[in-house]
């Protein structure tokens, strides 16, 4: 029951009904249309989002391979006061390609560290130093988030956007309401408000 002590009657918009306008008609099929593109646009988004992150990450993957660098200067212990949250700090190493070119760059290695010591780099295939490749699981975990947000974030715009039409709906019909009591009062010389 409805706070006015008048049962509540569901998809009135949908029921013929002398009270029922045509503005209400089009609003339910608003709310109906946007509600499905809003499920439908959700899963399409977050599966082509999920993809997308898959495919990356699969040719971040193709294109990096881990090679064996040997610490040309020992790593610099950083103190307590400047660990990062990977425990590892910034020094030169230098690798050797399959094809013979050396190579010299800055890794990310272990704090203290000493020159001459071997250490797992990774890099891309034009020998620079890259990040390490997302494992499976990581690769499973990002494509679900940016799958929901994706999703989330399609349905939030198709259904925002249909309550501003809604809004502009409901503007209308107070507008025509007020146009309609203006003509009903002034035949009888009064008005009502």
């Amino acid at each position: 029951m409805a706070a006015s002590g008048c049962p509540r009657v569901r998809l009135w918009r949908w029921r013929r009904s002398p009270l029922r306008r045509r503005s209400d008609v089009i609003e339910a099929w608003v709310v109906l249309c946007a509600w499905l593109l809003a499920l439908v646009g959700a899963v399409f988004a977050g599966r082509l989002a999920a993809d997308a992150v898959v495919a990356s990450a699969e040719e971040q993957r193709a294109q990096s391979r881990k090679v064996t660098a040997v610490l040309v200067k020992d790593a610099e212990d950083p103190g307590a006061s400047r660990v990062s949250t990977d425990h590892l700090v910034w020094s030169t190493v230098r690798w050797t390609d399959p094809d013979g070119t050396t190579h010299t760059d800055e890794a990310r290695v272990p704090p203290s560290t000493h020159a001459g010591s071997k250490v797992e780099v990774w890099t891309d295939r034009n020998g620079v130093i890259a990040g390490e490749p997302l494992s499976e699981s990581e690769m499973t975990l990002h494509s679900i988030a940016g799958g929901i947000l994706a999703g989330a974030g399609t349905a939030g715009l198709v259904l925002g956007s249909a309550w501003v039409v809604r809004l502009g709906m409901e503007r209308r019909r107070l507008q025509q309401w007020a146009a309609e009591w203006e003509r009903l009062d002034t035949p009888w010389g009064w008005k009502t408000g």
